[in-house]
């Protein structure tokens, strides 16, 4: 879908597009009803924007959608595509590295580790995890809030610009 399109298709149709982006609905609903967007970036900067901060509720319930960073991410769901598109390639030695910063992640926060891959390596990812062991449980809501936002906009100026492209 063109951004011109998105701007003005009927709100459930616009919901269609924003939705498998970020899963939230007050934050979908603010991205929706703040149309028209003059710009892809003006519609990614809304999205960091958008619904702040985030419930703690909100964030387990969309983080609930998320397979472990590192892991080998199977199925035909959105989320799975696009996690196999972010994520880096990861080497045996890394991958049970994440894995084991993951297990020790959950058990400190009782939650999946979120961080935005696109543009990371593999060690990169595993430095920053291995940091935010040390965080409190409030900042880590916060990194954890900007993570997931960061991530949907990526996401759907991708859905914008890849529908664009292809019209």
């Amino acid at each position: 879908m063109l951004l011109e399109e998105f701007n003005s298709v009927g709100r459930d149709d616009a919901i269609a597009v924003v939705k498998p982006a970020l899963d939230i609905t007050r934050w979908i609903d603010a991205i929706v009803d703040s149309r028209p967007y003059a710009s892809v970036d003006a519609l990614s900067a809304a999205a960091l924007e958008a619904a702040a901060p985030l419930t703690e509720a909100e964030l387990d319930g969309a983080l609930a959608h998320h397979p472990r960073i590192g892991a080998k991410v199977d199925g035909t769901s959105a989320e799975a595509a696009h996690s196999r598109r972010e994520q880096p390639s990861v080497d045996d030695v890394t991958a049970a590295a994440l894995a084991e910063g993951n297990r020790a992640y959950e058990e400190r926060f009782d939650r999946v580790f979120l961080i935005r891959a696109a543009g990371r390596s593999a060690q990169d990812i595993l430095a920053l995890l291995r940091e935010r062991l040390d965080s409190t449980d409030e900042q880590e809501l916060a990194v954890v809030d900007q993570q997931l936002r960061e991530i949907a906009a990526l996401r759907l100026a991708a859905a914008i610009e890849t529908e664009g492209a292809s019209a």
